[in-house]
């Protein structure tokens, strides 16, 4: 059974198209060159296996460290996934070239925006032919400002784009100061998996460049198991007890979780 769970993180591919100074990825890339080489997709076969065990209407982010409209198969996974609530993070710069792949075939996308982008004009104008064309078909879309991005009035236009706002999420030289937390608890730990490219399984989508938070492996284990595996349980009561400061990578996180007051 797997009570509880309402979202998965399914990494289609760890590759990315674009340089933005901001990300985890390019500390990463500097610091342990060794992942750079070894970038790439998720076998398709591993991808059909684990939609097969995703309940209906559980959500999929078809996104994690890398841009999903590089995945080759992506209209073919969207399409096997319509039991499912199906949303992607882009920057949007193959907006355009998967636009048949994308609209009616899933539920929402989110378009990442960041301050100082070279980039910036024509991604909002990729984004703006993309809605005209859309028209009133699906997928909703957002756009997520990461710190203050200029120009950011012109989005206002794009009446039927919802805006939000976010914390860093493993985001590198992030402008504004963060409060970390010490004993909230994480909802992504209580509902919530990621699924890099190898099949490998955490409670948390955020850069694992140590594999520090692995619970289990798809190609090895069911969905079910992993989620009520004892690496998992021992994950869920370490935050429930005030000790997410004995976890690697939660005790530097940002994530204030639940209570917030």
């Amino acid at each position: 059974m797997l009570t509880g769970l309402y979202a998965i993180h399914l990494e289609l591919t760890s590759r990315c198209n674009k340089s933005c100074w901001m990300c985890g990825r390019r500390k990463i890339d500097k610091d342990y060159p060794e992942i750079k080489m070894n970038y790439g997709d998720m076998d398709i076969d591993l991808v059909y296996k684990i939609i097969y065990q995703i309940p209906k209407g559980i959500i999929i982010h078809f996104h994690s460290n890398g841009e999903p409209l590089l995945y080759n198969e992506l209209f073919s996974v969207l399409s096997w996934s319509y039991k499912q609530i199906r949303h992607f993070d882009t920057n949007g710069k193959l907006l355009l070239e998967r636009i048949n792949d994308i609209i009616d075939n899933c539920e929402c996308i989110t378009i990442s925006t960041f301050p100082n982008d070279s980039e910036a004009d024509k991604q909002f104008e990729d984004v703006k032919k993309f809605l005209e064309i859309k028209g009133d078909r699906k997928p909703r879309v957002m756009v997520r400002f990461t710190g203050d991005v200029q120009n950011r009035e012109r989005w206002d236009d794009l009446d039927v784009i919802n805006r939000i706002l976010h914390a860093p999420m493993g985001s590198y030289n992030y402008e504004k100061r963060i409060v970390k937390p010490e004993i909230g608890i994480c909802l992504e730990v209580l509902n919530h998996l990621a699924i890099d490219r190898f099949g490998n399984v955490s409670n948390c989508v955020r850069f694992d460049y140590k594999k520090e938070l692995v619970i289990g492996n798809l190609n090895k284990q069911t969905l079910d198991e992993i989620w009520n595996s004892k690496e998992r349980k021992e994950m869920v009561k370490k935050h429930i007890n005030g000790e997410r400061n004995t976890l690697p990578l939660c005790k530097e996180c940002d994530y204030w979780g639940i209570p917030r007051g």
